[in-house]
C-alpha cells in the first residue's frame, strides 16, 4: 500500500464526507472493507470500537487508525492530513466571510438561519446515542444510566465549563462503584488515569485560544457536541472573542462543511488570531487524535478488555449524551430573533419526527434564514 494511495482515498473522504461520522464511517468501510478489503469487517468493527473508547472525534480517528494499519505512523500522518485539510480549508476559507467587519446581508442571514437549527441538531445527536446507552447500562444500571444523563445535561445547560468534569466524575462514580463489587482490584488502564478534569483556562491571547483547541480535542467523550458548551463559554464569555449568534454560525458551519463537528473550533481561533489562529487551534484540536492512536492503538485489545476502562465508559457515556443533550439550551438562549424560534421549531420537526438528515436541516434553515434577510425581518 502506498503512501500515495492513502492521500488520494483518504483527501476523497475528506472531500466528500458531507453529514459527520455516520457518512465518515460508511466512506471507510466502503473503501477499506468493500472495496479494497484492506480490512476485515470483524477488524473494521473492533476499531469502530476501539476509537468510540477515546476522548476526540471519532470518525477522525477511526480516518488515522485505518490508515495505521496500512502504513504504520507515516500512513497515519498522511490519512490525517488528507481527511482533515480539506474541511479545515473550507471552514476556513468561509470564515473569511462569515466574520469579516461588515460581511454580506446574504452570509449573514444564511448563517443566522443555519445556527437557529443548531439546537435542534443537538436534540437529535443525543436521541440518536440513548438507545445503544440504555441498553449497555441493562435493568441492573437503569437508575444510574439515568442519573449519570441527567448529570451531564444539568451540567451542560447550567455550567457549561464544568461539563467535562462532570463527564469525568461520573466515569470515576461508576469505576468506584464497581470496584467495591469485585474481589480483584485491577489497576487503572493509563487512558482512564489520563483523563484531566481541570477545566479553567490560562491566560489571554494564543495561550487561551490554545487551551480552548486542546480541551476541545482531548476531552470531547460522546463527539463533537459535548464540547460545544464549554467552547461557547470560553470564545463568547470568557474571552468575548465572538458573538452568541457568530458562535451559532460557527457550529452550523462546522456541519455543514465536510469533516468533523470538532472544526468548529478552527472558526473561533479564526475569530480570536486570524487565519493564524485558526490553523493554530485545528493543529492542536486534531493533535490528541493523532497521538492517542500512534501510541495507543498497539494496546487496543488491552484497552478495550479492561473493566477498569469498560466502567469508566459506563458512567461517562451516559453523563456525555446528557451533555449533548443539555447543550441545546444555552444554544438556544443564543437566539436573537424570533423568526428563528420558528426555525429551530421547524428543524425540530425535521429531525426529531421526521427523521430526516442534519445536512438537509442545516441548509434548508441556511435557506429560510436567507429569506428572512430578504423580506428585512432581521
Amino acid at each position: 500500500m502506498s503512501l500515495a494511495t492513502i492521500a488520494v482515498e483518504w483527501g476523497r473522504i475528506g472531500v466528500t464526507g458531507f453529514g459527520g461520522p455516520p457518512a465518515h464511517i460508511a466512506l471507510l468501510r466502503r473503501l477499506c472493507v468493500e472495496r479494497e478489503g484492506w480490512l476485515s469487517a470483524r477488524e473494521f468493527e473492533d476499531g469502530i470500537a476501539a476509537t468510540g473508547l477515546l476522548p476526540g472525534p471519532a470518525s477522525t480517528q477511526l480516518a488515522i487508525y485505518c490508515a495505521w494499519r496500512l502504513r504504520g505512523p507515516a500512513g497515519a500522518l498522511v490519512g490525517a492530513l488528507c481527511f482533515i485539510c480539506p474541511g479545515l480549508l473550507v471552514i476556513l476559507g468561509l470564515s473569511t466571510l462569515f466574520l469579516e467587519a461588515r460581511p454580506p446581508l446574504p452570509v449573514v442571514g444564511a448563517a443566522a438561519g443555519a445556527g437557529a437549527a443548531v439546537p435542534a441538531v443537538a436534540l437529535s445527536a443525543a436521541a440518536s446515542l440513548m438507545p445503544a446507552s440504555r441498553r449497555r447500562a441493562g435493568d441492573a444500571g437503569r437508575w444510574r444510566w439515568r442519573s449519570y444523563l441527567a448529570a451531564g445535561a444539568v451540567a451542560a445547560a447550567a455550567i457549561g465549563p464544568w461539563l467535562v468534569a462532570v463527564i469525568g466524575a461520573c466515569g470515576f462514580t461508576e469505576v468506584l462503584r464497581r470496584s467495591r463489587h469485585q474481589r480483584s482490584r485491577r489497576r487503572p488502564h493509563w487512558s482512564v488515569l489520563a483523563f484531566p478534569t481541570a477545566v479553567g483556562t490560562g491566560a489571554g491571547g494564543l495561550l487561551a485560544l490554545a487551551w480552548v483547541a486542546f480541551k476541545v480535542g482531548a476531552l470531547s467523550y460522546g463527539g463533537g457536541f459535548v464540547i460545544i458548551p464549554l467552547m461557547q463559554h470560553d470564545a463568547v464569555v470568557a474571552y468575548h472573542w465572538m458573538t452568541g449568534s457568530q458562535f451559532l454560525g460557527a457550529v452550523a458551519l462546522g456541519q455543514l462543511t465536510p469533516g468533523p463537528v470538532v472544526l468548529t473550533v478552527a472558526v473561533v481561533g479564526y475569530a480570536a488570531a486570524g487565519l493564524a489562529g485558526g490553523l493554530l487551534a485545528a493543529f492542536i484540536a486534531f493533535a490528541p487524535s493523532f497521538l492517542f492512536i500512534l501510541f495507543g492503538a498497539p494496546h487496543f485489545g488491552s484497552l478495550r478488555a479492561s473493566a477498569t476502562v469498560q466502567g469508566f465508559l459506563d458512567g461517562a457515556g451516559p453523563a456525555a449524551i446528557g451533555g449533548i443533550a443539555g447543550a441545546s439550551v444555552p444554544l438556544g438562549l443564543a437566539l436573537g430573533h424570533a423568526w428563528q424560534v420558528a426555525v429551530l421549531v421547524l428543524a425540530a420537526v425535521w429531525l426529531l419526527v421526521a427523521r430526516r438528515g442534519v445536512v438537509s436541516a442545516l441548509s434548508g434553515a441556511a435557506g429560510l434564514g436567507l429569506l428572512a434577510v430578504l423580506l428585512r425581518w432581521q
